[in-house]
């Protein structure tokens, strides 16, 4: 039974679920026992990159992971706005005004730090029950809520000169929280140049600790697998903590927190720690005056 991360450098056109799928198709391929599956954030069939899948007892840390910070490198081309602020949408906005890189360089500042954005129309959030992408679609008004977003650093990868000094697009690197529509930043980089603009390209580089060194295609999952070697390239549970400081218990300790048990008069800082039983992970916990208590048990 696999238990770990297996982090797909995913395709354009391929959703989530889909990069979920694949994963659970390769097990089957290398004959591997069945185990939960899922993935940790969502990223738009028109993205690229580092999409991690959980198995087993890893799928008990996908919620740390849909909280992490991610970062993409994504392309605005201005002068068209389109309903889907992406490529595959319609045309609803034009405009002759194309920025030089010294406006660009100016407004990124504003849209860096702590700010509210108001998500994009095609979006999975949901109004009265119903995904926004499904209202947008059906020809409907979406009015979405503005919310509160973190952009940790934003800056120039790469200008793309339309003429003299002016753009045609740019493509930009973004650190950023949960909750963060790439998409929806575009579109408001855009409006303060001035102009509109819609995604061409957007790949996400970083998800929580996982990067694009450590991504693998879907072809190379599928040699694997018929291989059965899918354990060269799943990593450890742990490495989606690497944030987390690490408890070394006894293995008397280790079998009370087992059973549920708190564990009383351990020197150890407060807070959220990975306790282990020599190499092999038991829980993540909470420690508070030398109490530990179990916040979230892995069964290995």
């Amino acid at each position: 039974m696999l238990n770990g991360w297996i982090i797909l450098d995913k395709p354009h056109g391929l959703g989530s679920t889909a990069g979920v799928g694949a994963v659970k198709r390769a097990l089957r391929e290398g004959g591997y026992q069945k185990v939960k599956v899922g993935h940790g954030g969502t990223l738009d069939p028109l993205a690229t990159g580092v999409l991690p899948i959980a198995l087993g007892e890893a799928t008990k840390l996908a919620g740390r992971m849909l909280d992490s910070d991610k970062a993409y490198d994504f392309t605005i081309a201005f002068g068209v706005e389109t309903d889907s602020l992406d490529l595959e949408g319609r045309v609803v906005a034009r405009s002759a005004v194309l920025p030089t890189l010294a406006e660009v360089e100016t407004v990124l500042p504003l849209f860096t730090g702590p700010i509210r954005q108001t998500p994009p129309s095609y979006s999975a959030l949901k109004v009265d029950g119903k995904r926004a992408y499904d209202l947008a679609r059906a020809g409907q008004e979406v009015a979405l809520p503005k919310r509160a977003i973190t952009v940790r650093s934003l800056a120039v990868l790469r200008p793309g000169f339309a003429h003299d000094d002016e753009l045609g697009e740019i493509t930009l690197s973004a650190m950023v929280s949960k909750g963060t529509y790439i998409r929806s930043l575009a579109r408001d980089i855009a409006h303060a140049l001035g102009t509109v603009g819609h995604v061409t390209m957007l790949r996400r580089t970083k998800a929580g600790p996982f990067t694009l060194e450590q991504a693998i295609s879907l072809d190379i999952l599928m040699e694997k697998a018929k291989a059965r070697a899918l354990e060269d390239v799943t990593l450890p549970i742990r490495t989606a903590l690497d944030d987390i400081p690490a408890l070394a218990l006894t293995p008397e300790q280790a079998r009370l927190l087992h059973n549920g048990q708190v564990l009383t008069g351990i020197a150890a800082q407060g807070g959220l720690h990975l306790a282990l039983n020599g190499e092999t992970p038991l829980a993540l916990v909470e420690v508070l005056d030398g109490n530990v208590r179990s916040v979230r048990r892995f069964n290995l």
